[in-house]
């Protein structure tokens, strides 16, 4: 008798529909752009729906958000999403940089309401003359300009919400405004995302909710990252790491077990969208989509040349000899 379970990839069968989007921040220092743009090179022939840079609190990085996703326009043939925030800037000086990305040809914006200038622990104010909260913002964004926009979902709570009930009145707001995607906190436990889910669609919000993926790097920084957006930290995933702190090499195989366990079962429940939080790291990534199916297609670049658009850039220092 033939006991076996059969496999989810068994024959050769993958699953369809299998879309993913990257999450980058912006680098602060020559050698952190190098690490991007290798990050970028590894995972763009994996033709992404989009990838998306994140925008500092209080704009902090919005130079540096507005030069990565030009580069990213102007070099690849990725599809960036830019976020954008309302901390600490007035309505019209967000209006110009929605107007400067418009006109940098970037279609797809992720808006946030933000985090406090001050950090966690500190109580969000909005700005006087500014946007109040990330609905008023998608608001905003969709009166100035026929962009895509993407929006947050916690389905454990945001920090600041009182309860989960009012954090989906608050998305159901942003979707009454004109989101058309949530992408999630990231979250460990499965669970977590299909009730929310449940909770979602029972208040009338049909658009996709993305699971945002976070593999773990490392343990000791995703915990106190957690903590400080609300996320939950499951006792086996610190029995997982316990005893590794030592041991790069091993932590990493875990961190790639942890994820694909996770990612398959939610394909095994049905989903097909993945936002992926990269911290500008290809490598775990790589092997989950790897692990779902995704391939580079062989062909990508083939006369590219002849356009001028190659997919990926050269490095800075190899553009300067070439």
């Amino acid at each position: 008798m033939d006991a076996s379970i059969p496999h989810r990839f068994a024959q050769g069968s993958t699953p369809k529909g299998i879309r993913v989007s990257f999450e980058f921040f912006p680098p602060k220092t020559a050698e952190m752009e190098q690490s991007l743009w290798e990050a970028i090179s590894r995972l763009a022939p994996l033709e992404p729906n989009f990838v998306s840079v994140t925008y500092g609190a209080g704009g902090s990085t919005r130079e540096r958000t507005h030069a990565t996703v030009k580069r990213i326009l102007a070099e690849t043939m990725l599809t960036p999403a830019a976020h954008l925030t309302c901390v600490a800037a007035t309505c019209a000086e967000i209006d110009a940089v929605i107007g400067a990305y418009a006109q940098a040809g970037v279609r797809h914006i992720v808006a946030l309401r933000g985090d406090p200038v001050g950090g966690a622990g500190e109580k969000y104010a909005p700005h006087p003359g500014g946007y109040r909260n990330a609905a008023d913002l998608v608001a905003g964004i969709k009166r100035l300009a026929d962009l895509e926009v993407s929006v947050s979902a916690y389905p454990e709570k945001h920090p600041d919400s009182p309860s989960v009930t009012a954090d989906i009145d608050m998305l159901k707001a942003k979707v009454d405004a004109g989101a058309t995607r949530a992408i999630t906190q990231f979250f460990f436990e499965n669970d977590l995302y299909f009730r929310y889910l449940d909770r979602v669609r029972a208040a009338g919000i049909d658009i996709p909710i993305v699971p945002g993926i976070l593999p773990v790097q490392n343990f000791k920084t995703t915990k106190t990252f957690a903590a400080r957006c609300g996320a939950s930290v499951p006792a086996w995933l610190a029995d997982r790491f316990d005893g590794l702190d030592d041991d790069a090499a091993t932590r990493k195989l875990i961190a790639a077990a942890v994820a694909a366990e996770q990612v398959l079962d939610l394909v095994d429940h049905g989903v097909t969208d993945f936002h992926f939080y990269t911290m500008n790291r290809a490598d775990l990534v790589y092997a989950i989509c790897h692990l779902l199916g995704l391939r580079p297609d062989k062909r990508q670049g083939e006369g590219s040349a002849e356009k001028g658009q190659g997919a990926l850039p050269l490095p800075a220092d190899e553009r300067e000899r070439a």
